[in-house]
């Protein structure tokens, strides 16, 4: 990238404006009494999905840039699960160098492994399930959306590695859809639209006479009528549902049930279908995901049920609305049929939990550590 902004950003030139000042002071000091050459251990306070890339090109970038050596020694591969406290890697090189680097290769680093473990675990649960990446409206500016980007492909890699799984197959902006293998952003209409066209069904046929070659992705919740207004779409392109070319997307928000339910139907069409799921909840979370309002796996089976009825099996579902880890779980073990799900819940929740953490192991090839991190030192 190398524009302000981007995951090449800062240069080398800018560096000290976007590092923590006592490394600037602490690179004067070195710079007067002498330099030594030493190695960092990287590492993380919690399990991750190792996401090194973003950070280790902008490290060599700088090192380029600057005129020198630094060797990085990666201790996994990218996409492999990582320990809590486990050195993801070392780097070795002049003390007046890389000195000043550690406040920005931590920022590339350390969310990133936390978002491509999140995404990992998602993919893991709903291993049949194609998942788009719907996060960049909730990144703070472009640098993040590239880094949650990044990490998001990263964790979906792995999942298919691991268990076949669909993974992550497409994105919501151009930008960064190449993480993904494609040329472009997917997507087809916000809510707004509906409001624009003043019914969903018109929505719709303005989508199609604009873009003929396109599936046709409908957002069926804005008037409350997710299956009435999913079935008047489906009516309407008889042609495209036969052929699989439609999709009803369900963005119910958390304030009301889908068209139809309530308490008590939402538990009857789980007993239904997956009677077993009812009685496999841990926490009062996993129940509202369950039979709540919002996107339920109640609501999920409710759009199945009716399409399939009216003889529109071929129709998708694509779910949205707050689909975390946390919700996938429920729906893998519900058996929730969706085919789509569109999400930036990967994204890390506890921002703590991100912070990566870099300490300096040895000075000049003999090792030194400050009491506790004994555990960064390289086994022999």
């Amino acid at each position: 990238m190398g524009e302000r902004g981007g995951a090449g950003w800062p240069r080398a030139a800018d560096v000290s404006a976007y590092t923590d000042q006592y490394f600037n002071r602490t690179k004067q000091i070195v710079g007067h009494f002498g330099d030594r050459t030493v190695t960092y251990a990287v590492f993380m306070r919690r399990p991750v999905v190792f996401c090194p890339r973003l950070a280790v090109e902008w490290i060599e970038m700088v090192a380029a840039e600057r005129g020198v050596a630094v060797t990085i020694e990666q201790n996994f591969d990218e996409g492999d699960w990582v320990g809590a406290g486990e050195p993801l890697l070392y780097l070795t090189g002049s003390f007046y160098h890389l000195v000043d680097l550690e406040t920005i290769y931590l920022q590339k680093l350390g969310a990133c492994c936390v978002a491509a473990y999140n995404a990992y675990t998602m993919c893991i649960d709903l291993p049949e399930v194609d998942f788009l990446a719907m996060d960049a409206r909730h990144c703070a500016g472009t640098e993040m959306a590239e880094m949650m980007a990044y990490a998001c492909a990263v964790g979906s890699m792995a999942a298919r590695r691991k268990a076949n799984a669909r993974g992550f197959v497409a994105n919501a902006t151009t930008a960064t859809a190449h993480y993904f293998g494609q040329a472009a952003g997917r997507g087809t209409m916000p809510h707004a639209l509906i409001g624009y066209a003043g019914s969903t069904l018109r929505a719709a046929e303005m989508f199609h006479e604009t873009f003929p070659d396109q599936d046709l992705i409908v957002l069926v919740d804005f008037f409350g009528r997710e299956v009435t207004d999913g079935l008047a779409v489906c009516r309407r392109f008889p042609e495209l549902a036969s052929a699989g070319r439609i999709g009803l997307r369900l963005d119910t928000h958390g304030g009301r049930f889908l068209e139809g339910l309530d308490p008590q139907e939402s538990y009857a069409v789980l007993e239904r279908h997956v009677p077993a799921a009812i009685r496999g909840y841990r926490t009062e979370t996993e129940l509202r995901y369950l039979v709540g309002t919002g996107v339920s796996a109640a609501a999920i089976w409710t759009m199945r049920e009716k399409l399939d009825a009216a003889g529109y099996q071929r129709v998708k579902i694509i779910a949205s609305s707050g689909f975390s880890p946390a919700k996938c779980r429920v729906m893998a073990y519900s058996k929730a049929p969706v085919d789509v799900v569109g999400t930036g819940s990967y994204l890390p929740e506890n921002w703590g939990e991100t912070y990566a953490t870099s300490d300096i192991i040895a000075y000049d090839g003999e090792p030194r550590v400050k009491i506790g991190r004994e555990f960064l030192l390289r086994s022999k």
